[in-house]
């Protein structure tokens, strides 16, 4: 399986993400947006494992938010990877519980770790991927300050209750994620 560990956002608050793109495609009508049942934030990408390790992923989370309440993130900015100028992924950073967020973040790569698995070491950054590119595209600056103005409006706050595992399954060319697992918080 092709697993992952994510945050899923709300029903509630898919409205906001779905202005939010439509927005941003009136900006970039080349980004291909993210399809709403895909926005999720991204703790954790396993890649390809054997699928006997479903059982002890769910344990790795569970030790992750063991005694954790439930908390808040909200959209805040717009960025990109590999960066806002020439992106290939557009994303909404978040704040809030920030902090919540890259504890729980350290305590998975810490079970992933000690189950050998590989993790990835780059700075981890709270997101939620919003659009991508399949050329190359670039930002300018009077594109960067529209890309700002979209995120000028109160935005909903994102109330984060589980934490859930992912299989991302390739059909006909698209991916498509079945949740395995949601582990409650408090």
């Amino acid at each position: 399986m092709r697993f992952f560990i994510a945050l899923e956002i709300p029903s509630e608050n898919l409205a906001q993400f779905q202005a939010i793109q439509a927005k941003l495609h009136t900006l970039i009508p080349q980004a291909g947006l993210t399809d709403l049942d895909k926005i999720h934030l991204t703790l954790a990408f396993l890649g390809e494992q054997p699928d006997q390790l479903k059982d002890k992923l769910v344990q790795i989370i569970q030790k992750a938010v063991e005694g954790m309440s439930s908390f808040e993130v909200t959209p805040a900015y717009i960025d990109g990877f590999p960066n806002i100028h020439h992106p290939n992924i557009l994303w909404v950073g978040v704040k809030g519980d920030i902090d919540k967020v890259l504890l729980i973040r350290e305590y998975i790569k810490d079970g992933l770790a000690s189950l050998h698995l590989p993790v990835d070491a780059r700075r981890f950054v709270p997101h939620i991927s919003i659009a991508k590119f399949s050329s190359e595209f670039s930002v300018d600056r009077n594109l960067e300050a529209n890309l700002e103005k979209i995120m000028t409006e109160n935005l909903t706050p994102i109330q984060i209750s589980s934490i859930k595992l992912f299989e991302s399954v390739l059909n006909k060319g698209f991916h498509k994620h079945n949740a395995l697992a949601e582990i409650k918080l408090q």
